[in-house]
């Protein structure tokens, strides 16, 4: 629940409500409101207002996951899949594109032009097994250059994943995330 709460909101509804109160005890002559009012208020008004300016919107799922989909995750989702999951559903600060980091060890984001940006993501089953797929948007980066880097993307969201890269239309890319199947289980 608390990773759908923007706290840049959060802190311009607070630090509004308290600037105003503020403001309304200055006219009524109403010295402790006033200085609450004004300590308080203004300073976290100004924190809210910093935090918009550096948040980043959670990524859509674009397919709703299925209970089979949900049943399969449950039982075979690394733990690394569902970190990506959690990470890139909820609110960031300070950060231009979603796996900005992952994105950058990874060699696809030499420089903030180039940097492709996570669109959507969606659970799927393939061939029996968990899939996280990332959708993104890649118009400086032909799928060549992401596929030169699948054996470094399966080492670095590994282990027990493997990946499936494709290009559904120009620019745009999916990275498929997909848990190998214990066959021991």
């Amino acid at each position: 629940m608390l990773r759908n709460l923007s706290l840049a909101l959060l802190a311009l509804g607070v630090g509004g409500v308290l600037t105003v109160v503020g403001f309304v005890a200055y006219f009524n002559d109403n010295a402790t409101l006033n200085l609450a009012g004004f300590f308080y208020g203004i300073p976290v008004l100004l924190g809210g207002l910093a935090l918009k300016a550096a948040e980043l919107e959670p990524t859509p799922l674009t397919q709703a996951s299925s209970e089979e989909t949900i049943a399969l995750r449950e039982r075979q989702a690394t733990p690394i899949q569902n970190q990506i999951r959690k990470d890139v559903s909820r609110y960031r600060y300070g950060q231009k594109v979603h796996l900005e980091d992952a994105l950058e060890r990874l060699g696809l984001s030499p420089n903030d032009e180039v940097c492709p940006v996570l669109e959507g993501i969606r659970e799927e089953a393939i061939e029996g097994n968990y899939a996280l797929i990332l959708e993104f948007d890649s118009p400086n980066l032909a799928l060549e250059t992401w596929q030169e880097k699948q054996e470094k993307i399966e080492k670095f969201f590994g282990p027990g994943v493997r990946s499936r890269l494709s290009e559904v239309r120009k620019g745009r890319i999916e990275v498929a995330l997909i848990a190998i199947a214990d066959d021991a289980a």
